[in-house]
């Protein structure tokens, strides 16, 4: 058998779990080191379109898999459930100190002008990075490990939030099991895009207008996180 031979065969007996969490742990890596400037939205798009939707679903597509694209009555009953779940926390936060301070991410106004191309361009990113967290790595791989799938992204989501308000790091990998098991329910990335992009979409219009909660209120009920706010 020749050098060629083996390696294909090799190959060949590579499961979709494992081509799976391999191709994954690239993307993460190629994501982290593909640096962005902060203030750069559409190269921040480009890049995340790029290394989160575009390799993911090659992926899929070469393998003949799914990545949770799909809507049926289960799709749509979970996405309002989970919307409706987080909207309080966007709410809360938008009164924070720290998330009025870092957010909007990219800069932008009320005008119509500004705000429209800023919330088309935040949720392709929202798709993106719902594509590879939820969808490479929860819903495209559920078939073989079950439930299990909820749990395999949550570090990687996690620290991909490093720099953010410490409250957001903090929650970060709850959200994620939280949107992993909605969209595995449902087997559909619907859920998630929904909750975060429209999400992120009310949280900047909120930071861009007076607190809706005070702000003294709110860091008074949560003095008890030992974290800044």
């Amino acid at each position: 058998m020749s050098v060629r031979t083996h390696v294909f065969d090799i190959i060949d007996r590579v499961s979709w779990l494992q081509r799976t969490l391999f191709i994954g742990a690239l993307c993460s890596v190629l994501w982290t080191v593909w640096t962005v400037p902060s203030t750069a939205l559409s190269q921040r798009v480009f890049r995340d379109v790029f290394v989160f939707i575009c390799i993911p679903l090659a992926l899929a597509i070469t393998h003949g898999r799914k990545l949770g694209y799909r809507i049926d009555r289960t799709v749509i009953r979970d996405t309002i459930i989970l919307a409706a779940f987080v909207l309080p926390f966007y709410l809360v936060g938008s009164s924070l100190p720290s998330i009025r301070e870092y957010y909007p991410m990219w800069s932008t106004t009320l005008a119509f002008g500004d705000f429209l191309p800023h919330v088309i361009q935040q949720l392709i990113i929202v798709i993106a990075a719902e594509t590879y967290y939820r969808g490479l790595l929860c819903v495209g791989i559920s078939d073989e490990i079950g439930p299990v799938s909820i749990f395999i992204s949550p570090i990687i989501y996690a620290f991909h939030h490093v720099g953010k308000p410490p409250i957001e790091l903090l929650l970060s990998g709850p959200t994620d099991i939280l949107f992993g098991a909605v969209d595995y329910h449902a087997q559909s990335l619907l859920p998630s895009i929904v909750a975060h992009g429209l999400g992120l979409v009310l949280l900047d219009w909120l930071v861009l207008h007076d607190p809706v909660l005070p702000p003294e209120l709110v860091l008074r009920l949560l003095r008890w996180l030992p974290i800044p706010l």
